[in-house]
Parts: C-alpha cells; structure tokens; sequence
C-alpha cells in the first residue's frame, strides 16, 4: 500500500488543494492506469463469457496440422 505525505494548501479557509511529492504522484498513476486495464479486461471477458471457444487439439485436427 502506498502512503501519501500530501500538502494541503487552504483557500479561504477551506482545503483546496493537496501537493503531492512526483514520485507519489507517479505511483498513483501507475495504479490508475492499471486499475483500467483490468476493469476493460473484466469488461471484455464478460462480454465473451458466452462465446464458444474450440480447443487447440480440435482446430489441429480440422486443419491437419
């Protein structure tokens, strides 16, 4: 788990904005980016879950190889 030291910057009182050291910033871009790339995986496979997919053994044997 990644800890984050931020800097809260305030404006008018209020919490505005955090600052992030860049290799924080880095990490948890990585994440992100990560973190999409199985979401559309999941996406994609229960789209396919219902599709009918041959075994190697089987086109082999179709094709003579």
């Amino acid at each position: 788990m990644l800890t984050l030291q931020p800097n809260i910057l305030e404006r008018g009182g209020q919490k505005a904005f955090a600052v992030l050291p860049y290799e924080e910033f880095r990490c948890i871009q990585e994440e992100l980016s990560e973190y999409d790339d199985i979401r559309k995986l999941r996406a994609a496979t229960a789209k396919e879950s219902d599709v009918y997919a041959a075994p190697l053994s089987f086109i082999r044997k179709e094709l003579y190889i």
